[in-house]
């Protein structure tokens, strides 16, 4: 077979001849120092191929080969805790290996440890029959996560052997008999390392409709805006309007089992950041390290633009391999703007036609396809266990410009909008997020939920609270034009009100430790008494003539502004001011 050798250089695109017998995205070593690329275009025999590493120094001439094998991830204990770049290489031990804090061209590591041993404990017995996707035994990754080693896609039939003790990943814990219909003629060895291909989704048995909350703690998305547990939202906004801090507000205190986190493309300021703050949080579920439920994959701006692209398919696919184990998985990416970008930068080198905005036009597709991986599913297996990947994608348009179309072709395929303004963020109100432009299609598989486990009034009052937040933005333009004092002593109430909900319950410091995580339980309670106040006053301030200076002076008030920071503990403490709110106002009713 003739070598491949390369004919042309361009950035991260390098086009070489003599390759017949490549396939679509088959992995390949690039010159001399075996650069990591991807087969991503084939005309004849010659490939185009996306090389992950930089390419400077590299010309016509050098060497390409073959692997036979596709761009695939290694799954299997040792995952958590793991902080890796966009091709599933482990950062701290790529900086040992090199003995440098940089990356070196062309260097190779296992993304999890060989020799490390864990300690498997088998689920069932030697003789049973298994098919794919059954629980062969457990290991304990960390102390929060139970890692279940499964039998692999495709592989079914009765278990010969199986063997308690401690093994390293790739050591046979299991031999498979196949059924005789398999296709596959011989036993099974299996071990604990899984490999899978990442741009093809995991299999399972079915896809169901999410109708369970991911609870955030943060009150405006809780309440306004929920996102189900399986389901898919974007964060749009412009630079400095809180993107960032909300992706890992939610990846600190929603109630997923295990966290992925990309940093695809963002400043290395900004990934550092997560870096060196993650290993140092604490669980507020469980009191241990976050980091012991958690993975991270970094691919920051100044690392090669290729692997920015391969990054969000890494980590959907370890997302997709929790997901299948039975748990819930939330997967934070940051941000799919710099992954399209990585896309049009390439599909330029490559000389397609452009779509809008230069973006290639197959950009929707691979939004959706990205997206549609979101999701609560049957596993695979015959226990019946469901688990849930729920995809947030950050996007950043250039100048907060929704209609870009990154963001549109996001908005297409995501059912939650949580749009962020950078109005709101000059007015240090945070969570920046535009009530009046978010939305979620998810409120009503969800209203069973909220009904049953929280409150029988908490969808009402979430739509009661809606409807004053937009009577307000109405009143403001006739308030611009001819002053407060021209409105109905209703409509002052409103605009008092909705200041209330603004100020009182949306606003969060995502920095103290009471305010950062809201339950529901006491988001409901906050809300239903900044309603209280507003039933009890209505009929009071309708009265004729009434000074309206007398209900903003009201000392209870101020016990409603600093509801937030009740601790969970003592709910009864709202049973209290609800009272208060009564009693005063009643008190300004017999008075006038």
């Amino acid at each position: 077979m003739p070598t491949a050798t390369i004919i042309k250089v361009a950035g991260p695109l390098v086009v070489a001849d003599s390759m017949k017998s490549a396939k679509m995205y088959e992995v390949v070593r690039v010159s001399k120092e075996r650069l990591i690329g991807e087969v991503i275009e084939l005309h004849g025999d010659t490939a185009s191929i996306q090389v992950y590493e930089e390419t400077s120094g590299i010309g016509p001439g050098e060497p390409v080969e073959l692997t036979g094998q596709t761009l695939s991830v290694d799954l299997a204990p040792g995952l958590l805790t793991s902080i890796y770049d966009g091709i599933q290489r482990p950062l701290p031990l790529i900086e040992r290996e090199a003995k440098s804090p940089y990356i070196t061209r062309g260097i190779s590591v296992p993304a999890i440890d060989r020799a490390q041993k864990w300690t498997f404990v088998p689920s069932v017995e030697k003789g049973a029959n298994v098919v794919s996707g059954d629980i062969l035994g457990t290991v304990q990754e960390t102390t929060l996560i139970e890692h279940r080693i499964m039998v692999p896609p495709g592989v079914a039939g009765t278990v010969t052997d199986i063997r308690k003790g401690s093994f390293t990943i790739e050591e046979t814990i299991a031999v498979i008999t196949p059924n005789p219909e398999s296709p596959i003629p011989h036993p099974i060895s299996v071990s604990m390392l899984q490999r899978w291909p990442i741009r093809i989704p995991r299999p399972v048995s079915a896809k169901g409709i999410p109708t369970t909350p991911l609870v955030t703690g943060m009150r405006i998305l809780d309440t306004l805006f929920p996102i189900a547990k399986g389901g898919a939202g974007a964060i749009p906004g412009p630079f400095g309007a809180g993107k960032t801090v909300t992706q890992q507000s939610l990846a600190k205190y929603c109630d997923a089992q295990v966290i992925v986190y990309i940093g695809c493309g963002e400043r290395g300021n900004e990934m550092t950041e997560v870096l060196k703050e993650f290993p140092h949080l604490i669980d507020p579920h469980s009191g241990e390290p976050l980091m012991k439920r958690t993975v991270l994959i970094a691919n920051t701006s100044n690392m090669p633009v290729a692997a920015r692209e391969a990054s969000v398919y890494t980590g959907i696919t370890i997302a997709e391999y929790y997901r299948d184990m039975g748990y819930d998985v939330a997967l934070m990416a940051d941000s799919t703007s710099r992954w399209a970008e990585a896309m049009r930068e390439i599909s330029g080198r490559l000389e397609e036609m452009p779509g809008e905005e230069g973006y290639p036009a197959y950009l929707g597709s691979r939004t959706a396809g990205f997206y549609e991986r979101a999701g609560t599913v049957d596993c695979l297996g015959g226990d019946k266990r469901k688990g849930s990947l729920t995809v947030i994608g950050a996007v950043s348009p250039p100048g907060g410009d929704f209609s870009e179309p990154v963001t549109q072709n996001t908005l297409r395929v995501t059912k939650v909008f949580w749009a962020l303004d950078a109005k709101l963020a000059y007015r240090r109100h945070f969570p920046a997020i535009n009530w009046l432009q978010s939305y979620t299609l998810y409120a009503d598989n969800l209203a069973d939920y909220f009904g049953r486990s929280v409150a029988e009034e908490f969808v009402e009052n979430r739509e009661r609270a809606m409807k004053i937040l937009q009577e307000e933005s109405r009143l403001e333009e006739i308030v611009r034009l001819v002053g407060t004092d021209a409105l109905s002593p209703r409509e002052q109430l409103t605009l008092e009100t909705a200041r209330m909900i603004r100020e009182d319950f949306l606003f969060q410091n995502a920095y103290d430790p009471i305010d950062a995580y809201t339950s529901l339980k006491k988001q409901h309670r906050l809300l239903r008494t900044i309603l209280t106040f507003f039933d009890h006053a209505l009929p009071v301030v309708e009265a004729e003539d009434f000074d309206m200076h007398k209900l903003r002076a009201l000392t209870v008030k101020e016990q409603i502004t600093q509801a937030h920071l009740i601790p969970e503990e003592n709910m009864n403490d709202f049973d209290t001011l609800d009272a208060t709110i009564r009693t005063q106002i009643e008190t300004l009713r017999t008075g006038a």
